[in-house]
């Protein structure tokens, strides 16, 4: 199977220069971490996790149930702190995210707050000014496919629509970095096909660098520039995939014989680690 790297491209799928394309935003560099126990065996999780994240890329982190990739996740937040090892942002000091939003697979939302109160909330507690936050969830609310749901509250809406909120209050202040644990994974089949045709269509549009947790191969072919396939816990990374197919990108592409090929790499890689569960 032909897994060299491709040809670098850009949001549109045309060819972009080089030396944007591999401009680094993120530098892990050997992450460990340990959890102590109360019964004196501590859970090791993370085991010198290294790679590079690039500006403006979609990177999936793919991996067993329970090695650690929300932890990984959250490390790379700054919301908890490695065993050993460090991050280093845009080549800079060592430490968390400089601005990130963050997508649960929990929506998290308010339901005493209407659809647009919930994305207001993060420009309301910086204390961005009440007419220009709601001009901004406005933007984003439309932007997600959202449009006229504004005095809406939680109870009213879909899964799949309530993660729409979600998103779209993570991308409140213009992230440069969105973190994205498992997102839909409580979503059925054909919701989550169409919610990342949307996340698609929003990565392109904010040119964010995404860094998205998931258990599910194809969705992680369809989304992805790179998926950082991760082992068994304690976790390792086992390889780095490149995604060489042009965006955007189509649900009846995932039917071509490229798109197979890299499921099935990736399946393979999966089913040489262990699964702790």
């Amino acid at each position: 199977m032909d897994l060299s790297p491709p040809q670098q491209v850009g949001w549109s799928g045309t060819p972009v220069d080089a030396s944007t394309a591999e401009t680094v935003f993120l530098d892990i560099e050997g992450i460990s971490k340990t959890y102590p126990a109360r019964d004196g065996n501590p859970v090791h999780a993370l085991e010198r996790i290294s790679c590079t994240i690039r500006t403006g890329e979609f990177a999936s982190i793919l991996g067993p149930s329970g090695c650690g990739k929300s932890t990984l996740l959250l490390i790379i937040a700054g919301l908890v702190a490695p065993t050993a090892g460090r991050l280093r942002f845009r080549g800079g000091q060592a430490g968390g995210a400089p601005d990130f939003g963050i997508v649960f697979q929990d929506p998290v939302l308010f339901p005493w707050r209407d659809v647009q109160a919930n994305v207001e909330l993060p420009a309301e507690i910086t204390g961005m000014r009440r007419d220009a936050r709601a001009e901004t969830a406005r933007r984003l609310l439309a932007l997600v496919g959202l449009q006229g749901f504004e005095r809406k509250f939680p109870y009213e809406l879909s899964g799949g629509m309530q993660q729409r909120v979600a998103i779209a209050r993570a991308l409140m202040l213009s992230p440069s970095l969105l973190l994205m644990d498992e997102p839909f994974g409580a979503l059925d089949a054909m919701t989550r096909e169409q919610m990342n045709l949307e996340l698609q269509k929003i990565s392109m549009a904010t040119r964010a660098t995404v860094v998205f947790v998931t258990h599910s191969i194809a969705e992680a072919v369809f989304l992805s520039d790179r998926v950082m396939v991760m082992t068994g816990r304690p976790a390792t990374l086992k390889e780095v995939v490149e995604i060489d197919i042009p965006r955007p990108r189509s649900l009846e592409m995932m039917a071509s014989p490229r798109f197979g090929n890299l499921v099935g790499h990736l399946r393979a890689l999966l089913g040489s680690t262990t699964d702790p569960t």
